[in-house]
C-alpha cells in the first residue's frame, strides 16, 4: 500500500525521497524493522490475552515426561497468530499487491495458519489430539495442487525447472522424468511438478512442525533458514548477479525478499518471547506456517532441490520420528509384543523422538540443544549459499 502511495507522490509532485520505495533493499528493511517492532510491542499484551482472558495454554506437553514440563504447561500457546501478523501486515504495506509471488505466499500463509490455528484450538477447546492428522494432510496437499498449478500454467511464472545444486550448466526441467512419453511428454509434465509441489510442501511443513518442541528451536532454526532464502531471492531476482552466477533469473522475484524479510523479522521477533524459559508457544498455528512458507518460498525460486541441506535439522528430525517408528514396529511383530505393550527403550533407537527430545533425555540442557541446533542451522544456511558458486 505505502509503495503505490509514494510512487504516486514521486511522479506526480516529485517528492524528495519518495522514489526510495523502488529499491528493494530498503523496502526489505522496511518489512524487516517493521514485522520485529510488531513483535516486540505487541508481544506482552498478547501474551496476557491468549493466556489470560483465552486461557489458551499448553497443557499437551505435561504427558511428555520432560523436565520443566510441569511449567511449560502453564505457558500460553497459540503465538503463531502475533507470527502471522507480523508477516502479512508489513507485506501489505511495503511490497507490490500486484506480483503474483506475493498473492502466493500470502495465501500460503493464511491457509496453513487457519489449519494451525483449527488444530491449536481444538486441542485446548475439544480434544488434546487437535485437528486429526488426515485432515491436516488434505489441506497441504490442497495448497500443492494449487501452488504447483499455478507455478506451471501462470502467465507470469509458467516453468516446470528447478536449479540442481554442485553441478555447471544446472536447470533441470521436469519434463525429462516424462520424457518415455514422446510428444506426451510436455503435456503431462504439469501432473509430475503438482505432485512434487505437493510432496515438499506437505514433507517441509510437517517437518517443521516436529521441529516444535523445546523453547527458541523453531523461531531460530526458521530464521536462520528465512535468512538463508532471502538472499537466494535477491541473487536470482537481480539480472546482472544471476548471470555472473550462471543462475536463472527470474523476473520479478525480487519481491520475495520483503516477505521473507518480514518473516525473518517475525521469527526473531517471537524469539525475544520464546527464548528459554519461553514466555509463549508459537504452537501448530506457527510451525505449520513456518514449514508451509519455506516449502514454497522455495519451489517459487527454484530452489526446492536445495532444502534437504538447507532444511537438514527439518529432514533429520523427521527421520528420527520415521526410523524410530519403523523401528518399533519391526520390533513388536518380531516379539510378538501384546496391544498397549510398550517397545523397551533401552531397545529403541532413540530415547525419544523428535531427536531433539533424544538429547533432553540424556541429559543436555535445552538451551544447550537450541543453540547447537541453530549453529547447524547457520552452517547449513552458509553452505546452502556457497553452493551457487561450487559448481
Amino acid at each position: 500500500m505505502l509503495y503505490y502511495l509514494f510512487d504516486w507522490l514521486d511522479s506526480a509532485y516529485n517528492l524528495p525521497g519518495a522514489g526510495v520505495f523502488h529499491y528493494i533493499s530498503f523496502r526489505s528493511a522496511c518489512c524487516f524493522v517493521s514485522s520485529l517492532l510488531i513483535m516486540l510491542l505487541c508481544g506482552k499484551p498478547f501474551i496476557k490475552w491468549i493466556g489470560g482472558k483465552l486461557h489458551m495454554n499448553d497443557t499437551v506437553r505435561t504427558e511428555l515426561g520432560l523436565e520443566g514440563a510441569a511449567v511449560k504447561s502453564q505457558t500460553p500457546t497459540m503465538g503463531g497468530l502475533l507470527i502471522l501478523a507480523a508477516i502479512v501486515v508489513p507485506t501489505l504495506l511495503f511490497t507490490k499487491l500486484d506480483n503474483v509471488y506475493i498473492l502466493i505466499m500470502l495465501g500460503t500463509t493464511l491457509w496453513l495458519g487457519f489449519i494451525g490455528f483449527l488444530d491449536d484450538y481444538m486441542k485446548k477447546k475439544v480434544s488434546k489430539k487437535g485437528l486429526s492428522g488426515k485432515y491436516k494432510v488434505i489441506g497441504q496437499v490442497l495448497l500443492g495442487l494449487v501452488v504447483g498449478l499455478l507455478i506451471v500454467f501462470h502467465p507470469d511464472i509458467a516453468t516446470t525447472k528447478t536449479t540442481i545444486p554442485f553441478v555447471k550448466n544446472n536447470e533441470f526441467d521436469y519434463t525429462w522424468l516424462v520424457s518415455w512419453l514422446g510428444p506426451w511428454a510436455v503435456r503431462w509434465t504439469w501432473l509430475i511438478y503438482v505432485l512434487v509441489a505437493i510432496f515438499v510442501i506437505t514433507a517441509v511443513s510437517n517437518a517443521a512442525n516436529l521441529t516444535d518442541g523445546i523453547d527458541g528451536l523453531a523461531s531460530g532454526v526458521g530464521a536462520t533458514t528465512g535468512g538463508a532464502l532471502a538472499i537466494l531471492a535477491w541473487l536470482s531476482g537481480n539480472v546482472v548477479v544471476a548471470n555472473y552466477l550462471n543462475i536463472a533469473y527470474l523476473p520479478n522475484i525480487g519481491e520475495l525478499t520483503m516477505f521473507i524479510a518480514s518473516f525473518v523479522g517475525a521469527l526473531l521477533g517471537f524469539l525475544w518471547f520464546n527464548s528459554h524459559p519461553a514466555q509463549i508457544f508459537m504452537g501448530d498455528t506457527g510451525s505449520l506456517t513456518i514449514g508451509g512458507i519455506i516449502a514454497v518460498f522455495a519451489l517459487l525460486i527454484h530452489k526446492e532441490l536445495l532444502l534437504p541441506l538447507l532444511c537438514g535439522i527439518y529432514l533429520v528430525e523427521d527421520l528420527s520420528v520415521i526410523h524410530q517408528t519403523l523401528f518399533c514396529k519391526i520390533y513388536r511383530k518380531r516379539h510378538h509384543l501384546k496391544p498397549g505393550e510398550l517397545v523397551p527403550v533401552e531397545k529403541r533407537p532413540f530415547l525419544m523422538t523428535p531427536l531433539h527430545h533424544h538429547f533432553q533425555k540424556k541429559g543436555h540442557a535445552e538451551e544447550k540443544v537450541v543453540q547447537r541446533f541453530i549453529i547447524i542451522a547457520v552452517l547449513l544456511a552458509i553452505v546452502s549459499i556457497v553452493t551457487l558458486k561450487l559448481r
